[in-house]
């Protein structure tokens, strides 16, 4: 399974930017997935999770009510839509996919495929 996220930059406070990641190599319908991010200094943290479907996505508090989570599976392509963002939200954002049937959860460990970061810039 390989997976390459796209669409980070350098964006204003408030401002939007939405992430996409592809993945190849998989039966695209059969991968749960989740998005994680790390800042600079810090520990990469769960940012969000969508299962195979689509149909259930789950959060962390900090993105909750700014960012969504989608998928495509006839595209083989999942999502992050950024709104109202804010400087904490600067970090190199990393998509992540496991087998799961449900929703996956926000640690690590459960994830067994890793794409590459995108950075995400958010200024003041």
């Amino acid at each position: 399974v390989q997976l390459q996220a796209s669409g980070g930059g350098l964006v204003q406070a408030g401002g939007s930017l939405r992430l996409s990641c592809a993945a190849s190599g998989v039966t695209f319908s059969r991968i749960s997935l989740g998005w994680f991010r790390q800042a600079p200094g810090k520990e990469r943290e769960f940012v969000a999770a969508i299962s195979r479907s689509g149909g259930t996505t789950y959060y962390s508090d900090s993105v909750k009510g700014r960012f969504a989570v989608s998928r495509d599976n006839r595209k083989n392509a999942v999502y992050l839509q950024m709104n109202g963002l804010k400087p904490d939200d600067t970090a190199v954002y990393y998509c992540a996919a496991n087998y799961s049937i449900g929703v996956p959860g926000p640690r690590e460990y459960e994830y067994e495929f890793w794409g590459q970061g995108t950075l995400v810039t958010v200024s003041s």
